[in-house]
């Protein structure tokens, strides 16, 4: 199943589940097992998360931001890698859930004493996990712990490939502030080292499939591949549009959404220096000038001020990028609710 054509005009038929009660006693509408990415999820079960996020943002608005719903189910969070706002994130969704909720930092445990990926999620399993948050280095590990664990497997981020909590968020987020609160039409900016960002590839599927005017802008050696996949199109002919014209990309754009350069995964020679990609690439106030008025400024995390972004638009009255870490609760809560029902 991929990602169906979205009906702009049409209003789907979707029944948000009360989130106060258990998932197990009512249908909660969502089908998969599984959250790996968005290229299996349909645009109505999209529409449900963000419906059901509006649900668990309520639920954060109460002077005791907690409800029993989740009250016996045991949410294991496995990080290979390091992260504050994923992690922290999900126990705090899942605490308020009131999940039984176990963090395990792989550098800790018997992965340093060489134990397979394998072994750690039977391990885990056997312990009682019933759904396994999981982030790694290496593309594709999440989908081998999926065939090994007897539960629910959410992809916390896995190398360069997918992070698709991180998308629905940024999603939920540009339709709470954009008016009208929908992204059909506007002019969507990922603006930086897209080569290695699994943030921008998930945003691919869920902005197309919500009919954003999608650009993607880069150095040309962190655009690699793409090209071919915006002329192939995300899925059903969805088109978006690469470019390596800063000036381009930004004019009239609703949404500027800077993308972190990855120091950490970047071979030599694609770029001169990181005072170059600053001064040619940089998210500066005089570049935010070509967008809109009143864009949207977003950045998944964590920040290198003053090399993607200037400090004065990290910070300026534009972004938005603490109100992405405070929906990225609400999101995860919403997704560990529909998991939990359709596990159930």
């Amino acid at each position: 199943m991929t990602i169906t054509d979205r009906e702009p005009d049409a209003t789907p038929a979707i029944e948000v589940p009360v989130v106060d009660s258990p998932p197990g006693e009512q249908p909660v509408g969502w089908s998969h097992r599984h959250l790996l990415d968005l290229d299996v999820v349909a645009w109505p079960e999209i529409e449900l998360v963000m419906r059901t996020t509006d649900a668990m943002r309520e639920v954060l608005a109460r002077p005791i931001s907690k409800v029993p719903a989740l009250r016996g189910v045991n949410v294991t969070i496995l990080f290979y890698e390091a992260s504050t706002r994923t992690r922290v994130s999900f126990e705090v969704a899942g605490k308020n859930l009131s999940a039984d909720v176990v963090n395990i930092a792989a550098a800790s445990s018997s992965v340093s004493k060489g134990e397979s990926l394998a072994d750690t999620v039977r391990t885990v399993e056997a312990l009682g996990a019933e759904i396994l948050v999981m982030r790694h280095a290496v593309s594709g590990a999440p989908y081998l712990a999926a065939e090994v664990f007897g539960g629910s497997v959410v992809n916390g981020g896995d190398g360069w490939h997918a992070h698709p909590t991180q998308a629905l968020l940024d999603l939920y987020t540009m339709r709470s502030r954009l008016p009208g609160g929908s992204v059909e039409g506007r002019k969507v900016v990922i603006l930086g080292d897209v080569l290695h960002s699994r943030v921008a590839r998930s945003n691919i599927w869920s902005l197309t499939a919500a009919g954003a005017d999608l650009w993607l802008c880069g150095p040309a050696t962190l655009l690699r591949g793409m090209d071919a996949w915006a002329l192939r199109g995300a899925a059903d002919g969805r088109r978006f549009t690469v470019t390596s014209s800063v000036d381009d990309a930004l004019r009239d754009a609703d949404v500027v959404m800077a993308l972190r350069i990855q120091k950490e995964r970047m071979a030599s020679g694609l770029l001169p220096s990181l005072r170059e990609y600053a001064a040619r690439y940089g998210l500066t106030r005089e570049r935010l000038a070509l967008a809109q008025p009143d864009a949207l400024v977003m950045h998944p995390g964590p920040m290198n001020e003053g090399v993607e972004i200037a400090p004065d638009v990290a910070a300026g009255a534009q972004s938005v990028v603490e109100e992405q870490v405070r929906n990225g609760v609400a999101v995860r809560m919403a997704l560990l609710y529909l998991l939990a029902g359709a596990r159930g």
